[in-house]
């Protein structure tokens, strides 16, 4: 089926969600975070709690467009009429999610350098930095278990990730949830940025520079003010995700094909 079929017969707000998780893998590509064909993000369909959007195996994340998105059911069926497959841990991981957070309706998962770099570190991302502050005491572990290709880890996921919407997966990678593919993309964001920074201070405090780290209360202060949207501060993504798209439709639109 071409882009314009697709576009004409499907629902509307599907429509949508498809452009908006083609416009999350450009990002990702343009930013450097992605990991050639591997790594994965879904965004639920709208009005279907048991069917998700992802990536067909076998393309590159700047390859990726509204129309070449698959659909699929928490059980792993493909929907679509294409010719495509589908990563099976990219189902494993995100049907994982989709099927038992209402939130859920992006999920993200990278290889991002730096987060796989802290992953591997005993408390993950410090508050080190403004970027880090949002995550403090808000980020989930997972401890790596081999490629996340068996069932039985689905409910393992789902334990660790609670309530947090942001998850190291230990020497693996990085999964965000977001209730749009901005909200998922932007924690990705904030997260590798501050990730890079940590990596750098360490690199420098190996020289014999000391660290600093803010109290606890200042920390907690600072994690809240983010998530309580304090201020002018706005869930992450709803001033961001305009203007990215902005700069993706004046680049490459072709991923709204």
């Amino acid at each position: 089926m071409s882009a314009e079929d697709m576009a004409r017969r499907c629902d509307p707000a599907e429509w949508e969600a498809r452009v908006a998780l083609a416009a999350c893998y450009r990002l990702v590509a343009q930013l450097g975070m992605d990991d050639l064909i591997y790594n994965h993000i879904s965004a639920r369909v709208p009005g279907r709690d048991d069917q998700f959007l992802i990536n067909p195996y076998g393309l590159l994340f700047d390859e990726i467009t509204a129309s070449s998105l698959v659909r699929i059911d928490v059980d792993g069926r493909i929907l679509d009429d294409t010719a495509h497959t589908v990563n099976l841990a990219a189902f494993v991981i995100h049907a994982a999610i989709h099927k038992t957070s209402h939130d859920a309706a992006c999920v993200l998962h990278t290889h991002s350098d730096a987060s796989v770099a802290v992953s591997g570190q005993e408390k993950g991302l410090l508050p080190l930095s403004q970027f880090a502050m949002r995550f403090y005491d808000r980020q989930a572990f997972h401890d790596y278990e081999g490629v996340a290709i068996d069932l039985d880890e689905q409910a393992r996921l789902v334990r660790d990730l609670g309530p947090h919407k942001v998850m190291l997966m230990r020497n693996h990678g990085i999964l965000t949830v977001g209730r749009t593919p901005g909200e998922a993309f932007m924690l990705l964001y904030y997260f590798e940025r501050a990730a890079r920074i940590q990596l750098a201070m360490q690199a420098a405090a190996a020289s014999g520079a000391a660290l600093v780290i803010p109290p606890h209360a200042v920390c907690e202060r600072a994690a809240r003010q983010f998530w309580d949207l304090q201020g002018d501060i706005l869930i992450p993504g709803e001033r961001e995700w305009p203007a990215l798209m902005r700069r993706l439709d004046r680049t490459d639109p072709s991923y709204r094909h």
